[in-house]
């Protein structure tokens, strides 16, 4: 005779009891995971929704008059192409695709944190950079050796497409993860990318973030200057975040590497428009290992908003704009851990905190978003999704009633 069950303590009759038990919890649990993917896609208060085209590694920003500026990638890892679409309040779809990039696969997606960076500046004006790593772009040297261009273009005057594209950096070459754009609304517009000093031979210890400026809406730039005469180092694959505010402050959030293992998550900021910084705000780490993280910076009424990873967790701050006084770091309950985060918020001062999990090195994963309240308080609203692509990012942004939309 076999042995009975040991969680179905008599046979007979009781076997169908113990194995509708059975399928009664089964099926609760299906029910729970479905309920569970319903919440996290039909959230009152969030919506996500995919990248459109197929693309990856959407970058959005809303500008004065609520209208929604997007660009993604499109392509093999190394050698890909930027589009960019915009959908004006009222509109539920994106406008046609255009192509940012005039030089085919000069973008590269690799990493996840070499991709293009978006910014709006003076009468709606769209900015764009990335890392000229992809095999189409052009070709730049530096002492006879081919070197990485730090690329940039605008929006021409008509609206209708963009500019060829062009290399800003004139000596400050070995630029790998990190460069970013900034835009005002005075015209103008701020470039930064991190990489070897002069003469480095310290290694990542020696890289540091440099800034070029233009005053005439991104038309010319000016020389590369360097941001800091401390030495704090720079993560070489680690990404970064530029961000200019409505009260004229300017944002560098970059990760260092002073000593190698010193990758702390700085926060720079300058109070008159790029010419001298300070660090406001630092986040420890040390590990001897490139995270390949990313940050963010955005502005709510909550104040400045900085989104950043520590240590596999991923946090936000509100920083008063006038003080600078960063709040206390949040980080979603149960330490979960995360990668590549954003941070938005509405006019009643709440605040959507996005990331993703699960994405590494070739290999895909879920977004995950928490909402919080206007006290900084864990909502019950948050949810996870599969789904993130390889190399897939996520971006965040307001609608004009206030609702969030996450984009994956």
């Amino acid at each position: 005779m076999q042995p009975r069950p040991s969680n179905c303590p008599r046979l007979g009759s009781e076997l169908a009891g113990c194995l509708g038990a059975r399928r009664a919890s089964v099926l609760g649990l299906v029910f729970g995971i479905l309920s569970s993917v319903l919440l996290a896609a039909e959230s009152p208060r969030v919506t996500l929704t995919r990248t459109p085209d197929g693309g990856i590694q959407p970058q959005t920003a809303v500008d004065s008059k609520g209208v929604v500026h997007m660009i993604y990638y499109k392509g093999e890892g190394g050698a890909g192409d930027i589009f960019y679409v915009r959908q004006a309040p009222g509109e539920t779809t994106f406008s046609t695709p255009i192509q940012v990039n005039s030089q085919p696969q000069s973008a590269i997606a690799a990493g996840s944190i070499r991709g293009a960076h978006l910014a709006v500046g003076k009468q709606g004006r769209v900015h764009v950079a990335w890392d000229g790593m992809g095999k189409g772009a052009i070709q730049a040297t530096s002492g006879g050796r081919k070197v990485t261009p730090f690329l940039y273009t605008r929006m021409n005057d008509a609206g209708t497409g963009f500019e060829p594209e062009r290399n800003l950096i004139t000596y400050a070459y070995g630029l790998d993860g990190g460069g970013s754009v900034a835009a005002d609304l005075q015209g103008n517009v701020y470039a930064f990318w991190h990489a070897p000093k002069p003469g480095n031979t310290n290694g990542e210890a020696g890289r540091a973030l440099f800034v070029a400026r233009s005053t005439d809406d991104g038309k010319t730039f000016g020389r590369e200057k360097l941001c800091l005469d401390q030495p704090t180092g720079a993560c070489g694959c680690c990404g970064m975040k530029a961000f200019a505010n409505g009260q004229g402050r300017l944002f560098a959030f970059y990760r260092a590497a002073s000593e190698k293992v010193n990758r702390e998550e700085l926060l720079l900021v300058s109070r008159n428009g790029g010419t001298d910084f300070e660090v406001a705000f630092s986040h420890p780490w040390k590990t001897a290992a490139c995270p390949m993280s990313s940050a963010f910076l955005s502005e709510s009424k909550a104040g400045v908003l900085a989104a950043w990873e520590t240590g596999g967790k991923i946090y936000f701050a509100p920083m008063d704009p006038t003080t600078l006084k960063i709040s206390e770091p949040v980080s979603p309950l149960g330490g979960t851990k995360g990668k590549h985060p954003v941070a938005v918020g509405n006019a009643q001062g709440e605040v959507l905190l996005a990331w993703t999990e699960g994405t590494g090195w070739q290999k895909g994963g879920a977004v995950a978003w928490q909402l919080y309240d206007q006290a900084g308080r864990p909502t019950a609203e948050k949810g996870r999704a599969d789904g993130v692509p390889v190399w897939g990012l996520v971006s965040a942004f307001v609608k004009p009633d206030g609702s969030f939309v996450v984009v994956y």
